[in-house]
């Protein structure tokens, strides 16, 4: 059973959330929080699989306890997805690098929150490459016209896993990647999961963040 937190400051969003999680045999909404606060709290004590979390909300915004809880190490197991009304909140940018493992649209269709749920609860980011691309391109503080340079960071990367984190930052997906590369998809994985280990990843929300602030991935280019 995968366990869930809510976390929004409209009572209504989170009633109508939870109807549709909880119609799901495999899914159970474990607390509700209308704050940042509430919602750090109600995972320390339920230690969810997965927290949906609104940005804006009052006295601790979700921004702030997406932090917490990525930073908590006895809370290693929960992922949290950020909720949001419009897909360029510039906060989406600052909950990636927080360490939320990706984000939702408000507006998303039942069946697509479901199996997100399900994919973050397996331990997949949850990223849609052309929003998160925009998101990250328009808030990210790096010049258009900059030049890549190499981060002493991704040094304990090998070539080809430099390049699997560059494409990883486009946007492409393990199958994408295995396109272009003219591997295998299960190859494409492998280079990703090593890659992930190297840098110290948490999930590949944040390979995305870290190619960006490596210079792997100009904002504006391809």
């Amino acid at each position: 059973m995968i366990r869930v937190v809510l976390a929004d400051d409209q009572s209504l969003v989170r009633a109508g959330f939870r109807l549709l999680l909880d119609s799901a045999p495999d899914i159970e909404v474990v607390g509700e929080a209308a704050n940042g606060g509430e919602a750090v709290a109600l995972t320390r004590v339920h230690r969810p699989d997965v927290v949906l979390m609104d940005l804006r909300m009052p006295e601790i915004d979700g921004l702030t306890a997406t932090r917490r809880i990525t930073g908590d190490a006895s809370l290693a197991g929960t992922r949290v997805v950020v909720l949001t009304t419009y897909a360029e909140d510039e906060n989406v940018f600052r909950s990636l690098r927080a360490g939320a493992s990706g984000f939702l649209v408000k507006d998303i269709e039942p069946a697509d929150l479901l199996q997100a749920v399900r994919v973050v609860a397996g331990g997949e980011a949850l990223l849609s490459p052309a929003v998160t691309r925009a998101v990250i391109e328009a808030y990210i503080s790096r010049p258009v016209d900059a030049v890549a340079v190499t981060s002493p960071v991704l040094d304990v990367l090998t070539e080809r896993e430099r390049e699997v984190v560059r494409l990883v930052g486009c946007g492409l997906s393990n199958d994408e990647i295995a396109a272009k590369l003219v591997v295998s998809p299960l190859t494409a994985k492998t280079h990703v999961s090593r890659a992930m280990t190297k840098l110290a990843a948490r999930d590949r929300a944040q390979l995305v963040v870290l190619a960006y602030e490596a210079g792997l991935v100009i904002p504006g280019r391809r």
